[in-house]
């Protein structure tokens, strides 16, 4: 089905409605629909502008909306009032762009920022849950004492990761999370992000360019073009779209590369 809505008997995660965002005289998304299924892995893709990185913060509440509606798991996420919202915002993760640490905390501090602002812990119970964070992305543990300087950037990736999971949320957004890897650090993050999704049965919406992970681990994706989702389906359906970017995108010497490696 390449259809960005789903049926109303569907379980969805998060469901958006005629969004509307822009900045001065120029609007970027124009009456947006879009749903993910809950513990699904979404991958969104569009052209350099189309506004991916907006969608996701106008979802999370970082960008003003100027129209439409967002439900996130069953609550209405634009109307609520503050204290609805503080409690809505528990249900979610986020990992930036290079995982966006605050570069004057440690790693561990780092994991440690929504359990301050949303919990009501003491610090060796705060400190023990970082802890736990680190090694369910991989890291060790001595990777808490550092800071975000002193690590590669592969293992920043997985910090804000472990940042991002900090709360236990059932839903998770992550913004390029393989970008400035390399392809085998890359495919090892990929596989991390598919293993806690369906052990922790997550619901994912992955903002990515990267043809390799869409393949490895995106049970749809969403393709989102002049101020819309154009389609949303499995990358075969999204093969056979006629739409001269999905053509381009999929069909290019890159998507048959990346779709050879998976036949």
């Amino acid at each position: 089905m390449l259809s960005p809505t789903l049926p109303d008997t569907d379980d969805v995660a998060l469901r958006v409605r005629g969004l509307v965002t822009g900045f001065g005289d120029q609007l970027l998304h124009k009456g947006l629909d879009l749903d993910v299924r809950r513990g699904e892995v979404l991958g969104l893709v569009g052209g350099s502008g189309s506004g991916k990185s907006v969608l996701m913060r106008a979802i999370i509440g970082l960008q003003p909306v100027r129209a439409g509606q967002i439900s996130i798991l069953g609550h209405d996420a634009l109307n609520a009032d503050a204290s609805a919202q503080r409690a809505l915002r528990r249900q979610w993760g986020v990992m930036f762009q290079d995982g966006a640490l605050f570069s004057g905390l440690t790693v561990a501090e780092n994991i440690q920022v929504p359990m301050r602002e949303f919990l009501d812990l003491p610090d060796p119970v705060m400190a023990a849950l970082a802890a736990a964070r680190l090694r369910q992305v991989g890291l060790p543990a001595e990777a808490g004492a550092k800071f975000p300087s002193e690590l590669s950037g592969g293992m920043r990736k997985r910090a804000g990761l472990a940042r991002a999971l900090a709360l236990d949320p059932p839903l998770l957004f992550l913004d390029e999370p393989t970008a400035g890897l390399d392809p085998i650090s890359a495919a090892a993050f990929d596989n991390l992000v598919r293993l806690l999704a369906d052990t922790l049965g997550l619901t994912l919406f992955l903002i990515t360019h990267d043809l390799d992970t869409l393949m490895a681990i995106c049970d749809r994706v969403a393709v989102l073009g002049e101020g819309r989702v154009l389609a949303c389906g499995t990358v075969d359906e999204l093969r056979g779209f006629d739409h001269p970017w999905v053509q381009q995108y999929f069909g290019g010497p890159r998507g048959r590369a990346a779709i050879g490696k998976t036949a």
